[in-house]
């Protein structure tokens, strides 16, 4: 069958790999001039199924208010007249109770988890390199009442039999070193030791060259203007290189998708909220991360990824703005310095910002739409390279006709 997919980021560029791996005739479509340029190209670099918890959650509201107020302010919400931005912020705050978090989040856990075996076994099949490490995540509790606060996350990994580790100050010390210097300034950790790390881009970027040597076109430089359809299935493709077409449509434009899908009268509730980062190269190893650090005051994410240091986070909610305020730099520099002082240089840095495609419950949607030709990956938020390969395989089995290893119903746009 000839599918076409929407979009070279890690989902698109995954469900091509595993589209391909069933046999189909791949094309892939892209507006930007190589795979991974947008979304995919700077963030943390972390691949944290343990942490695959949905945003909305109780008590949200109460420390979103809190958070607006902080000097380096891990969410940052900026008011407009956007009937699209109000829609979805009212999903989010009706998804957090104790009972829908519970729900979102057994939709999500297995799904990371799928995902990041599925990511190894490519990765060892095409002996794909980019800077990855299998040395965990340590979630870093600056007080008291944050270490204690885990009970509840411990109870969780629990119950979705999640390795783990409870530190201490010495033990956070003990799995990274670097934090030698900073020790007074935390209280504890909590951390998964299945969680890897890697260059997202490099990654996506290595598979898609490993996809154009084995047979899957990319069309780089195509820019889509709209889908055509004759009720029932997407006829075809409308690009500023005229009409493309296939069996089967696969859109997996991140944040972009709901504008292409709105005129076929498909409803995609994915709202882009905005992250940022910087990358920092090393200047000294012994200070530097290990693996991965999470930051639970200023939700900070402070990865090692080859001889630099990757820092990302925050939450903006601003539509599809593309500004990056130099405040935003200060924050990320101010965490990495101040828990892994010297450990690079941050002289001159720049500012990375992308547009994380968020559902309001949580879990991403993956599946086919009431066209019946016509397909969604998307709505991965913070998670896209935590769950790349297992919902490109996930999609690319419901493509096939064929039943997915894990439960895929809940993650399909009908559920909204």
């Amino acid at each position: 069958m000839k599918v076409v997919v929407l979009g070279s980021g890690v989902i698109g560029v995954s469900s091509a790999y595993y589209l391909m791996q069933a046999g189909h005739d791949v094309t892939v479509i892209e507006r930007q001039p190589g795979p991974a340029l947008e979304t995919s190209f700077a963030n943390a670099g972390e691949i944290s199924p343990g942490y695959a918890s949905p945003w909305p959650a109780p008590g949200i509201p109460e420390k979103a208010l809190k958070w607006l107020f902080m000097r380096h302010a891990p969410l940052i919400i900026r008011p407009r007249v956007d009937v699209d931005m109000a829609a979805w912020v009212l999903a989010m705050l009706r998804n957090c109770t104790s009972g829908r978090y519970a729900r979102n989040k057994s939709r999500m856990v297995p799904l990371a988890e799928y995902s990041r075996d599925e990511l190894r076994i490519l990765r060892d099949r095409l002996s794909l390199q980019y800077d990855q490490r299998e040395e965990g995540t340590l979630q870093l509790f600056r007080t008291q009442h944050q270490l204690d606060e885990s009970a509840k996350d411990i109870s969780v990994l629990k119950a979705y039999g999640v390795p783990f580790e409870l530190l201490d100050r010495t033990g956070c010390v003990r799995v990274e070193p670097g934090l030698t210097h900073s020790r007074e300034k935390f209280s504890g950790g909590l951390r998964l030791p299945n969680d890897d790390t890697g260059d997202c881009y490099k990654f996506t970027r290595s598979l898609a060259t490993w996809l154009e040597n084995n047979g899957v076109r990319f069309r780089y430089g195509v820019r889509i203007e709209a889908l055509q359809n004759d009720g029932n299935t997407v006829s075809g493709i409308q690009t500023n290189e005229g009409v493309i077409h296939a069996d089967a449509f696969v859109a997996a434009l991140a944040s972009y998708t709901p504008k292409l899908l709105k005129p076929l009268g498909l409803r995609v509730p994915v709202y882009p909220i905005k992250g940022y980062s910087i990358t920092a190269p090393i200047s000294e190893a012994a200070r530097a991360p290990v693996s991965t650090l999470l930051d639970e005051t200023y939700k900070i994410a402070i990865t090692r990824l080859g001889d630099r240091i990757r820092v990302g986070g925050m939450a903006e909610i601003a539509g599809f703005s593309h500004d990056r305020p130099s405040r935003r730099r200060d924050t990320l520099i101010f965490c990495l310095n101040d828990l892994f002082p010297e450990a690079a240089q941050t002289e001159n840095l720049e500012l990375w910002s992308g547009l994380r495609p968020m559902t309001p419950d949580g879990p991403p949607i993956v599946g086919r739409t009431r066209l019946r030709n016509l397909y969604i990956n998307t709505g991965h938020g913070t998670l896209g390279w935590t769950m790349a390969c297992g919902s490109g395989r996930v999609l690319a089995d419901l493509v096939s006709g064929t039943k997915p290893q894990i439960d895929a119903e809940a993650l399909s746009l009908s559920r909204f």
